[in-house]
């Protein structure tokens, strides 16, 4: 009996030691090895969830490479946009000229809303955010609203580390600073001179009080006086003469910035200084083909308004230039993430081959021996 059982527990042996040949794995079951099989277990799970994060990275890197084309485009468009302004800021350009250019911006405008309203290989709009099905963007002639959402999706790239997929419509092409990003210029509907007013600069930012302010000209006197006056509070913050240069051009300074006019103000202009608040890269558009098609401004008004567009095109400008450093900043990291979890899966396979894998030379020195 004794001698059956052991013939028995030897063909068993046999039979485990030709199977651990024949798969290339010593261990087959939790009875083989308890502690090795609960170690295999715990590595695979980490396997799984490191592909996982490749898999995630993959679809990142993807939709991270589409949005930076799209700000690519957006950025040339724009600039393509602000060529045609300066073109037309030209006093001796008429009228049917500057519709033309106008013609050639609502283009551009049209082309920048295809552009936010890109889509990835799947169908879903880069710039809606979490409403990945919603268009984003909706033009009615020149005004453009956004209809995405205010936040993005993110996705897991590591296990302490998240990014986002892309970034919304309304950070990116809607909320950009107006002006010159502290306050906005403008020249008085009623002005009859030949004085415009540029986008200004903040040189003392502690001393700028947001206020409204308006810049009154006095010409009947000698020699020509100014008087900036704070509209919020109806007080008097500034005052003095002013000298036009043999250009025409002189600049004013007060409350911390100073802004330069070009031509010679009448009696009784008046320009305003408000604070920024935000315009969208449509609506900048929008108001600078609106000031080529008008008829009812005059060279200093229109060339207020166009420099004014030109300050917020490249306040636009600057900020695809932001989203696109942070797209980059983005690949970067999903790249390293990526590079990460390639080391560690192969440091965690190398484990599990260790603890599970037949040591094939002791192998068949123990089936030899069982035979």
């Amino acid at each position: 009996m004794n001698a059956a059982n052991q013939m028995d527990a030897l063909q068993q042996a046999m039979a485990k030691t030709q199977t651990q040949l024949s798969t290339g794995k010593q261990i087959q079951s939790a009875a083989d090895n308890p502690v090795g099989m609960s170690q295999v277990i715990e590595l695979n799970t980490q396997v799984s969830a490191s592909n996982q994060y490749v898999s995630n990275a993959t679809l990142v890197t993807t939709n991270l490479n589409l949005e930076a084309q799209s700000l690519t485009n957006a950025t040339n468009t724009l600039q393509s946009a602000r060529s045609l302004i300066v073109e037309a800021n030209n006093p001796t350009m008429g009228p049917s000229q500057r519709q033309d250019i106008a013609t050639q911006l609502a283009q551009l405008q049209q082309q920048l809303v295809a552009i936010g309203n890109s889509k990835d290989s799947q169908g879903n709009y880069l710039f809606s955010g979490y409403a990945s099905g919603t268009q984003p963007f909706a033009q009615s002639g020149t005004a453009v609203t956004y209809n995405g959402a205010a936040e993005v999706s993110q996705v897991q790239i590591s296990a302490d580390q998240k990014v986002s997929t892309s970034d919304t419509g309304s950070s990116v092409f809607m909320n950009i600073p107006a002006g010159n990003g502290t306050f906005t210029t403008a020249a008085g509907s009623a002005n009859t001179g030949t004085a415009s007013i540029g986008p200004g600069t903040v040189t003392n930012p502690s001393a700028w009080t947001p206020d409204s302010y308006s810049i009154a000209f006095n010409t009947s006197t000698t020699p020509p006086q100014y008087t900036v006056t704070d509209t919020t509070t109806n007080t008097s913050v500034a005052t003095g003469t002013y000298t036009a240069s043999a250009g025409g051009s002189f600049s004013l300074s007060f409350k911390g910035v100073q802004v330069s006019f070009s031509g010679v103000p009448a009696n009784g202009d008046t320009f305003t200084v408000n604070p920024a608040g935000t315009a969208s890269a449509f609506s900048t558009l929008a108001s600078a083909i609106n000031t080529l098609n008008s008829n009812s401004l005059n060279s200093a008004q229109r060339a207020t308004q166009l420099n004014t567009a030109l300050e917020q095109i490249d306040g636009a400008l600057n900020k695809f230039n932001q989203v696109q450093a942070s797209v980059g900043a983005r690949q970067n990291a999903v790249s390293a993430a990526t590079n990460n979890a390639q080391s560690q899966q192969t440091s965690l396979k190398s484990e599990i081959s260790q603890i599970s894998d037949t040591n094939y030379a002791a192998a068949t020195t123990q089936l030899s021996t069982e035979e």
